[in-house]
């Protein structure tokens, strides 16, 4: 059996930055003003070090030797002269003083001198400690969210599984197919004809009217289309010569209309609304809604669709029938069922899968949310 470490168990990463956490809060060695004071002081001490090193241990070069001395004392002086430590400061400094000119300083010296500074350092080092600490703990904390986030997804789609797995995947669901199939072949045919045939005023005008219904899902034709297609005598063509129209030049445009710049600006600019105007939102899906939305919805588009030819509203009528029958229910579901459920999801639900998945999920999502709560209640 293998153990989970904490890169692949949030909550033992949690656990685990939360204790270093601890531990580097614990090990500062003095409050955080004076800490910061202190490794201040010991980062511009060292960065000094560093920068000059290489000239002040050069023996042809005692200019540079100088300019580190002055540019050390200056650095020493503006040290708060109450420094914790000062006495790690000044060893480092006599560590890197020369007895005279025919001395020089070696490497060795500015390690000595770094040596020196080591009670300074580990200011600095606790506080750089502490402050990757913190990013580590907030870092675990927004792995841990996510992943919190993860399990409640996981949660939703494995319960909403096992509630499909309740469904009775051998109703006839035909019963339901058959009517909704049958008016959705009308609409599309009825509405293919309605926009080659009606004019593009007529067309626009039922859009209008039919986006007015809250279930039927039409977007309503922009405004200045609308009033341009009503008050131009050209609004009497079909939506296909309207169309045709807009990519005429406007000196052939000129011969069919009276403004060809108007028509160009109107139907230019809607040219993707206009193509993409379709039978889709006065169809029924499949699977359909529950009872009380088919209802309503049918209601709405039996009023929409006698606008383009009262033969769909039989049609219509036999699937808002539909919502009225005692297994519309077990007859949707079972709809539902056949058209969400993958054959691999079909399967986990046959095996049982899902609801042991679903346990082992609410259980870690459990573990997961007490444990930032615990780490909230803390901080």
């Amino acid at each position: 059996m293998t153990s989970t470490t904490s890169e692949d168990d949030p909550v033992a990463a949690l656990d685990a930055a939360r204790d270093r956490l601890e531990h580097a809060e614990e090990a500062m060695p003095d409050d955080p003003d004076t800490v910061d004071v202190v490794a201040d002081a010991y980062e511009r001490v060292a960065a000094v070090l560093d920068s000059w090193e290489e000239r002040a241990t050069d023996w042809d070069d005692f200019k540079g030797y100088i300019e580190f001395r002055n540019d050390l004392a200056e650095t020493f002086e503006e040290l708060p002269s109450d420094l914790p430590e000062s006495d790690a400061f000044r060893a480092a400094d006599e560590h890197v003083k020369t007895g005279g000119v025919s001395k020089s300083l070696s490497t060795r010296d500015f390690e000595r001198a770094r040596e020196a500074l080591a009670p300074a350092r580990a200011y600095a080092d606790a506080r750089s400690e502490l402050a990757a600490a913190r990013e580590s703990h907030r870092e675990a904390r927004r792995t841990a969210e996510r992943r919190l986030k993860e399990i409640d997804e996981r949660i939703d789609d494995l319960e909403r599984l096992d509630r499909l797995s309740e469904a009775d995947l051998d109703a006839p669901i035909e019963t339901l197919r058959e009517p909704i199939a049958t008016y959705n072949e009308w609409i599309e045919e009825a509405f293919t004809a309605f926009r080659r045939d009606a004019s593009v005023r007529e067309l626009l005008e039922f859009v209008e009217t039919a986006a007015g219904y809250p279930l039927v899902d039409y977007e309503p034709p922009p405004a200045e289309l609308l009033e341009f297609v009503r008050s131009d005598p050209v609004g009497e063509q079909s939506l296909a010569t309207l169309l045709e129209y807009a990519d005429y030049s406007r000196s052939k445009l000129d011969h069919y209309v009276d403004d060809s710049g108007l028509l160009k600006r109107r139907v230019a600019t809607n040219r993707t609304y206009l193509e993409r105007l379709s039978a889709e939102p006065l169809r029924v899906n499949w699977p359909p809604p529950p009872a009380a939305e088919l209802r309503f919805r049918t209601e709405e588009l039996v009023s929409v669709v006698g606008r383009i030819d009262d033969e769909g509203v039989a049609a219509l009528r036999s699937v808002r029938a539909l919502s009225r029958l005692e297994e519309y229910e077990r007859l949707r579901s079972s709809a539902v069922v056949r058209e969400e459920l993958s054959d691999a999801e079909r399967k986990r639900i046959e095996s049982g899968a899902i609801a042991d998945e679903l346990a082992a999920a609410n259980a870690e999502r459990e573990r997961l949310a007490a444990a930032l709560e615990e780490q909230s209640n803390d901080g």
